[in-house]
C-alpha cells in the first residue's frame, strides 16, 4: 500500500508516521508549507520537500529580511503553487490513501485538487482544528465541503467526532486516538509521589493559551506552599518572562523558563512530568492535549483547562484531576492550585489511577498494531 500523507512539519506528526516504519507500507510526505530541510526524525519516508521555489536566487534571505515588500512581489513569481505542486506529486505517486493531518493547514490547501479524483482521503482532526474552525478563519462552506470529500475521519477526542457529524460528516469513523500515535511511558522515570517537588506549567501564551492566567493565578497562592517547590515553565512565550519580572512575589520564587525555541527532546520533558507534583495547561481553545496525557502518564497531576468539555473524557474532578472550567479566571485556578498542593492524598491516589488509565488506553506500543491496521481496512479505489 502507498500512503500520501499531507501535512506541516511537526512533532506530533512525526511520531505518528513513526508507528508506520515497519508495517510494510510505501509512506510519502508531502510538507504543505516546505518549510526546512528534510527531517532526520523519518528518514525513512519518501519527504517530498524542496518544492516551493522556483530558483533560490543569491541574498535572497537578505533581500526577505531588508526589503520584504520587494520580496513579496519576487516570490509571486517564484514559488511554485501548492495545488500544481500536489496534483503533480499525487499523479507521480498514484497513492492508495491521502492522509491530512489538520483541515485548515493541510486539507483545505489541496482540496481542490482532492475534489477530482476519488482517492480515499482519511482526515486527522488536531487541537482546535474541529472545535475552532471559525477563530480559525474558516468558514461553515469550507468546512462541509471538505467534510463531504473526506472517506474516513480520525479525531483526538470523541467531541470533535460529534461535530464533524454536526457539520455533515456521514463516511467512516477510525476511532478516537492521540495526535502523536500514543504515549512512550518509561516506568523508571514516575517518581513516588513523596518525592516529587516540582510544578510544571506549559508556557503557551499566544492568544489561545494561557499561561500569563496561571502565573496570575500563582502570586494568589500562599506562599508558603510555593516557596519549597521548583516552577518549571516549558514551551513558553517571551511575554511571560517580563510579567515574571515585574512581579516581586514570583521574583522570589524558584522558577525557571524553557522558551518555545528551547528543544526539549521528548524524553526530557516526559522525565520532568515524571518528577513534578502538578502538571498545570491553560487554554480557551484545544483538542485532547498530548502533554495533558503524557503528564497524567508519568504521574503529575493534572490542572487542566477544558474547552467543549474535552477535559471530562479523561478527567473526573476531584478524582483524577482538577478541571479549568474557566481559563481567565485567575481566582479560581489559584483555588485549585492550593487545593491540589494541601491534598497530597488525592495526588497520590490520582498517579496510581492516571498511570494505569493512561497505560492500558494511550500506551505508544499499543496503539501500534491498532493504527498499521487502521489503513488496512481503507477500500482503495482505483487511481485516476
Amino acid at each position: 500500500m502507498k500512503i500520501l500523507m499531507v501535512a506541516i512539519p511537526n512533532h506530533h506528526f512525526f511520531q505518528w508516521i513513526n508507528q508506520l516504519k515497519n508495517s510494510g507500507y510505501h509512506v510519502y510526505w508531502f510538507d504543505v508549507t516546505d518549510g526546512g530541510p528534510k527531517s532526520k526524525k523519518i528518514k525513512w519516508v519518501t519527504q517530498i520537500k524542496g518544492w516551493k521555489l522556483r530558483w533560490d536566487f543569491p541574498w535572497r534571505s537578505s533581500i526577505k529580511k531588508n526589503t520584504p515588500k520587494l520580496y513579496k512581489s519576487i516570490q509571486r513569481f517564484n514559488e511554485n503553487s501548492v495545488l500544481s505542486t500536489f496534483e503533480k506529486t499525487l499523479n507521480e505517486i498514484k497513492p492508495d490513501v491521502v492522509h491530512v493531518f489538520e483541515m485548515q493547514l493541510a486539507g483545505l490547501p489541496i482540496l481542490p485538487i482532492m475534489l477530482k479524483n476519488k482517492t480515499p482521503l482519511i482526515y486527522s482532526s488536531w487541537g482546535s482544528d474541529m472545535f475552532n474552525y471559525k477563530a480559525l478563519g474558516v468558514g461553515e462552506i469550507e468546512v462541509k465541503t471538505f467534510l463531504a470529500r473526506v472517506n474516513y475521519l480520525i479525531t483526538d477526542c470523541k467531541r470533535d467526532y460529534k461535530i464533524a457529524i454536526q457539520n455533515g460528516f456521514n463516511s467512516s469513523f477510525l476511532g478516537v486516538f492521540p495526535g502523536n500515535g500514543g504515549i512512550d511511558i518509561n516506568q523508571s522515570n514516575i517518581e513516588i509521589s513523596e518525592t516529587r517537588n516540582t510544578i510544571l506549567i506549559k508556557g503557551y501564551d499566544d492568544g489561545v493559551g494561557k499561561a500569563s492566567i496561571v502565573l496570575k493565578a500563582l502570586e494568589l497562592v500562599d506562599q508558603v506552599l510555593l516557596t519549597s517547590k521548583k516552577i518549571i515553565i516549558y514551551s513558553a512565550d517571551r511575554g511571560l518572562k517580563l510579567q515574571i519580572d515585574q512581579s516581586k512575589f514570583l521574583l522570589n520564587l524558584n522558577i525557571k523558563i524553557y522558551y518555545r525555541t528551547d528543544f526539549i527532546p521528548n524524553r526530557n520533558l516526559l522525565a520532568l512530568m515524571g518528577a513534578s507534583c502538578i502538571h498545570i495547561a491553560n487554554s480557551i481553545s484545544d483538542g485532547m492535549p498530548n502533554a495533558l496525557l503524557e503528564a497524567m502518564g508519568m504521574g503529575a497531576f493534572p490542572i487542566q483547562s477544558n474547552p467543549g468539555g474535552v477535559g471530562d473524557e479523561v478527567i473526573e474532578h476531584n478524582k483524577n484531576g482538577l478541571l479549568i472550567d474557566n481559563p481567565i479566571d485567575e481566582k479560581v485556578i489559584a483555588k485549585l492550585i492550593e487545593q491540589a498542593l494541601k491534598n497530597e492524598k488525592l495526588r497520590k491516589e490520582a498517579q496510581n489511577f492516571n498511570v494505569n488509565f493512561i497505560n492500558s488506553n494511550y500506551n505508544r506500543s499499543k496503539l501500534l498494531p491498532q493504527i498499521v491496521k487502521l489503513y488496512k481496512n481503507i477500500k482503495a479505489e482505483p487511481f485516476k
